[in-house]
């Protein structure tokens, strides 16, 4: 429950941005607005200040900024005004002042990470450190895209698609615009170039672990379950897992093969302590007598906190917010040309998913996903789909070329599709968020 507070809060500070963006601009043209609504639907809390009624709705999934002269209805454009109020009115207003209300919002999005970001690398990022490290692959997954095209472990990684690679942070980053393309590696095997291929149906977009590639990893210890065989012989955080029975243990990898191999049966492990090789037993455990046998550990991840000043941190900001703008403007690209399949398309389930799990763990966390679901929101939403801002902005660009607007029918009609549009994007995200969910 707190993860789902956490991240419908989260959701509605980039609600609020957005329509402040709107707000902002449509009184700085002098427009009218009757309503700043967070949320759709009920009304919880309703204020009155000034003209404005300010909302809080039972929705918590988006928000909207109602003014005079807009849409149809009783204070649409075709309603009948005073000049005072005609004056006032969004309809009346010159294309270039309609077009920076309807922007201000998307824009504002896209705005917020670079001064965001900033904040997140002063305070502090906490990084993985094998990110920095050569791309030397320490596992791959059994029947993964990269098992089925011959990755080993052991290979490092040198190129991805003739773009030059020197880390797993590198490596990941040459994917971006090679989603759903051909991916061609170039790898390094016992001191032999080869060339490896992975077909253009991949899981690019979600990083090399996603191909079923695993960085380097020691067989020690970062995590104890409560009650489980590990902790009741007596391991560590920090133990290193040297050997299982007779069978050394090179990397964390080793440790499920090994385990399964000896089941319920007791068995003698070999650890290394503060530079000493210590001795203990136990007996792998199956949960509810049935599944795979687990002695109740996790990996110890090594990171690093990364600290910048304050000139340096608006650049890796800057830097940051432009990587993760191209990022989502290639997955839009490559999901309408089909180069990306829709499984990949999350809803709002997803979003409040990830966002209050950031948001119980450092400002860092909480300021980047914060910044990449704001950026989506705002790509999202510069989409020339009607009912959109980006619909609107197509409409305000037609009336600029043809110098009259598009009339109320057609956008009505354009409006209608749009809806039916959304409402089956909208299915088709609830119904991958639920997927995830259950798998």
């Amino acid at each position: 429950m707190t993860t789902v507070i956490a991240g419908i809060l989260m959701l509605g500070v980039l609600v609020f941005v957005h329509e402040l963006g709107h707000f902002a601009v449509a009184k700085w043209c002098n427009v009218k607005v009757l309503r700043f609504s967070l949320g759709f639907g009920p009304k919880l809390v309703s204020k009155q200040w000034g003209e404005t009624e300010y909302l809080i709705c039972a929705i918590p999934l988006g928000g909207y900024v109602q003014m005079l002269g807009e849409g149809s209805g009783e204070h649409g454009e075709e309603a009948e005004l005073t000049p005072e109020e005609r004056r006032r009115s969004f309809a009346d207003q010159k294309v270039s002042r309609r077009l920076a209300i309807v922007s201000a919002g998307p824009l504002m999005n896209l705005i917020l990470p670079f001064l965001i970001l900033p904040i997140s690398f002063m305070s502090g990022v906490q990084m993985p450190t094998y990110l920095e490290e050569p791309a030397v692959i320490g596992h791959v997954i059994a029947e993964s895209e990269a098992a089925k095209s011959g990755f080993m472990a052991g290979d490092q990684v040198l190129s991805v698609n003739q773009r030059a690679v020197e880390s797993w942070n590198q490596t990941n980053k040459a994917f971006v615009n090679s989603a759903g393309d051909l991916l061609r590696f170039e790898v390094e095997r016992d001191g032999k170039l080869l060339t490896l291929e992975i077909p253009e149906e991949n899981n690019s977009l979600e990083g090399m672990q996603a191909l079923g590639l695993l960085p380097m990893q020691q067989a020690r210890v970062g995590g104890l379950a409560d009650n489980m065989p590990a902790e009741k012989a007596g391991l560590q955080v920090g133990d290193l897992i040297l050997q299982i029975g007779d069978q050394k243990i090179a990397t964390w990898y080793d440790l499920k093969v090994v385990i399964q191999q000896y089941g319920g049966a007791t068995v003698p492990l070999q650890l290394e302590r503060a530079g000493q090789t210590i001795s203990v037993e136990l007996t792998p455990e199956q949960r509810d007598g049935e599944g795979d046998f687990l002695i109740g550990i996790a990996p110890m991840q090594q990171t690093e906190v990364k600290r910048y000043g304050f000139v340096a941190a608006f650049e890796e900001g800057a830097k940051r917010t432009w990587e993760l703008i191209e990022l989502t403007v290639v997955f839009v690209q490559k999901l309408f040309s089909g180069s990306v399949s829709a499984k990949n398309i999350g809803g709002p389930i997803t979003v409040v998913q990830v966002a209050g799990q950031a948001a119980q763990t450092d400002l860092a966390a909480i300021l980047s996903v914060l910044a990449f679901i704001s950026i989506q929101l705002g790509i999202l939403n510069l989409l020339p789909i009607p009912i959109l801002d980006g619909g609107h902005i197509l409409f305000n660009l037609i009336e600029l070329i043809l110098r009259r607007p598009v009339s109320i029918r057609v956008r009505e009609m354009a409006q209608q599709v749009g809806i039916a549009m959304l409402l089956m994007l909208m299915v088709l995200a609830f119904y991958n968020d639920i997927v995830r969910l259950l798998s």
